[in-house]
């Protein structure tokens, strides 16, 4: 219930008139020259969840977490982090466009951390602006740096045509494998990962948003894919994806992949028997 508390609290600015309220109000100037963060101190990764999210994510059992767990760990950082009165944009104004995270050493579970996510001043976009919220997960007894992402959400508004636009990532045909994916896993997710945004637990919330029905989460498509090739990465490896059209459940997905030059590999999510790309990624060793 964390979750939907501080996804309620970062969404009360996109409801008519709760702007003027005192401690809701956001400033659209604000937030454009300084930088943002919020830290956890001695986090210790739990087995139990980590497992229920592997398992849901389709990764293998291993003795280390799934590359793509800790974003959880800072996740209720980066909903508090939109919540601020000085962040310029209500959460549910935000599209999930890129994400990239780049792994030093394989993490563990019982192992303690310090968390911390950051957002600085928005980049120009064709659409509006981007945000990244990096989030870093560091030994808490060493403070070296185990873990690194950078989450990018775009907030449309008023663009410039010159500004750079999404992630060049190439478009890697489907190579044989379709997953099923069944009506409520935007609730399963939610209940792993505690992001309880209505267009991907119900399908009329998902209406509300303009949505036919509900989506599935980018992170949970990043996830997936990941889990499909995760055993051939080394432990200091990058994955960068950019999310495109949004995943209707129920569904079904197309999973795309192809070997590069330095040993890793591009990879896509589409529509089956269709030229409509979900996600486009790249793996590959190193930062």
């Amino acid at each position: 219930m964390g979750g939907v508390g501080a996804l309620a609290r970062a969404a009360l600015p996109s409801v008519p008139g709760i702007t003027l309220l005192p401690g809701v109000r956001k400033d659209p100037a604000a937030g454009r020259a300084e930088r943002l963060a919020r830290r956890r101190s001695d986090v210790r990764i739990d087995a139990e969840a980590a497992g229920r999210y592997a398992e849901l994510c389709g990764f293998a059992p291993r003795d280390a977490v799934p590359l793509t767990y800790p974003h959880l760990l800072g996740f209720d950082l980066q909903l508090g982090l939109m919540a601020e009165p000085a962040f310029p944009a209500p959460a549910l104004g935000l599209v999930h466009v890129e994400n990239r995270i780049t792994a030093s050493r394989r993490l563990h579970p019982g192992e303690v951390v310090d968390v911390e996510v950051s957002v600085g001043p928005a980049r120009p976009h064709r659409s509006g602006r981007v945000f990244d919220f990096v989030t870093t997960v560091c030994d808490a007894e060493s403070g070296e740096v185990a873990w690194e992402e950078s989450s990018s959400y775009l907030h449309r508004s008023n663009g410039q045509p010159d500004a750079p636009g999404l992630l060049d990532l190439p478009q890697v045909p489907p190579t044989g494998t379709v997953w099923k994916l069944p009506a409520d896993l935007g609730r399963r997710y939610a209940s792993v990962a505690g992001d309880w945004n209505p267009i991907h637990v119900h399908p009329w919330t998902a209406k509300a948003f303009g949505f036919p029905r509900a989506i599935a989460h980018g992170m949970w498509t990043m996830a997936r894919c990941v889990a499909s090739f995760e055993n051939r990465l080394p432990p200091a490896c990058t994955v960068e994806v950019g999310f495109r059209k949004p995943v209707l459940l129920p569904g079904s997905v197309a999973f795309g992949s192809r070997l590069r030059p330095d040993g890793g590999l591009d990879f896509s999510l589409s529509r089956p028997g269709s030229d409509t790309w979900h996600l486009l990624g790249s793996a590959y060793p190193g930062a």
